[in-house]
């Protein structure tokens, strides 16, 4: 099918960009850069806090109502979790996304979707590898596959490969592997979650909540009542040294990290360099250049050689989501190959 006139029209109207994680919705306004170039322009840009919304719909309906000046037909959202059907499903959104009422709630022509770690991983071709800080490694900036991880509310991961017309991006679901205990206090902590044995998963200690899930189980291990009651708080303490469970759970969340991030950079060969996104890890940047995770990260024998050549940035989450969303709609648009096509219907 010749999707031209189509494709030609997206790239001349300015369209919807969005990154919905569990805390935090970043919404934009976007177009095609002028002249023929790869990059997109961001006309406006709001942060909003999910909980203040009872839908999806309504939060981006007040998007709209605040900065959108003419009728906006098309929009691209990049989600924690994958499409099933006609729902976007991850347990660690504020409500489900239902696409179809979306569609229509919001008078749009198209709705697009994509994982939001696939959507940080093209922002790799543009805004996200040209900041960071450097974490370990080589301080340089490499190439080859290139991974993008996040802990925040969930752990996602995606990796970049690079290629013609800026490459392709692998989506994962990494988050979801099975922790595995590096430590004796790790296995007593694993051991707790899991008394009968069975299904813990990396995310379940890797991300916000996990940090304080990490936390109120030291605390028990320990006979000690829990006085923290926030990942924020615990983090606080932790920068304070004025609680030793709330120490100890950054010092495991952090070496943890380190092992999860190191296995995916073997098992993808991340000659690249890996990205660390979120604001969660830049508030952290301190306690994690201090921690363990490097000594993790590396691992040992044959893939600490791999591994001491990889480097390892952390970068603030900012607007790279969308920025990568919106270079990704506009891409596949020109392919033919949205996700979630014109009326509603489903793609791959």
């Amino acid at each position: 099918m010749d999707h031209s006139d189509r494709v030609a029209g997206i790239a001349a109207m300015p369209f919807l960009a969005a990154d919905i994680g569990g805390t935090h919705a970043r919404v934009a306004l976007m177009r095609a850069s002028p002249e023929g170039t790869r990059g997109v322009e961001t006309l406006a840009y709001r942060v909003f806090a999910c909980a203040e919304f009872s839908t999806l719909s309504e939060l981006l309906q007040a998007f709209v109502d605040a900065d959108v000046q003419a009728p906006v037909k098309h929009c691209v959202l990049a989600c924690a979790g994958q499409i099933m059907g006609n729902e976007v499903m991850n347990d660690n959104l504020a409500w489900p996304i239902h696409l179809t009422q979306l569609r229509h709630a919001l008078g749009l022509d198209e709705v697009a979707v994509l994982n939001d770690f696939e959507a940080l991983a093209y922002a790799l071709d543009g805004t996200l590898a040209d900041g960071g800080r450097h974490l370990c490694g080589p301080d340089t900036h490499a190439s080859g596959p290139t991974l993008v991880i996040g802990p925040g509310t969930g752990l996602g991961a995606a990796m970049h490969i690079p290629g013609p017309a800026g490459g392709f991006v692998l989506a994962t679901e990494a988050g979801q592997m099975d922790f595995a205990p590096n430590s004796v206090r790790e296995r007593e902590v694993l051991a707790h979650l899991a008394p009968n044995g069975g299904y813990v998963a990396f995310e379940h200690i890797v991300s916000g909540p996990g940090l304080l899930t990490i936390y109120t189980t030291l605390c028990t291990l320990d006979g000690e009542t829990p006085k923290l009651a926030t990942p924020e708080a615990v983090t606080t303490a932790a920068f304070a040294r004025s609680d030793a469970q709330a120490v100890e759970a950054v010092d495991i969340f952090c070496a943890s990290l380190g092992s999860f991030t190191g296995n995916l950079a073997m098992a993808f060969m991340a000659t690249g360099g890996v990205y660390l996104a979120g604001g969660f890890l830049s508030s952290i940047f301190e306690l994690l250049k201090r921690s363990a995770f490097e000594e993790r990260f590396l691992h040992g024998r044959s893939a600490r050689a791999l591994l001491s050549q990889v480097p390892v940035w952390v970068t603030e989450h900012g607007r790279h989501g969308v920025q990568g969303a919106a270079q990704w709609y506009l891409r596949h648009g020109r392919s033919g190959a949205l996700r979630h096509a014109v009326a509603g219907g489903v793609g791959a």
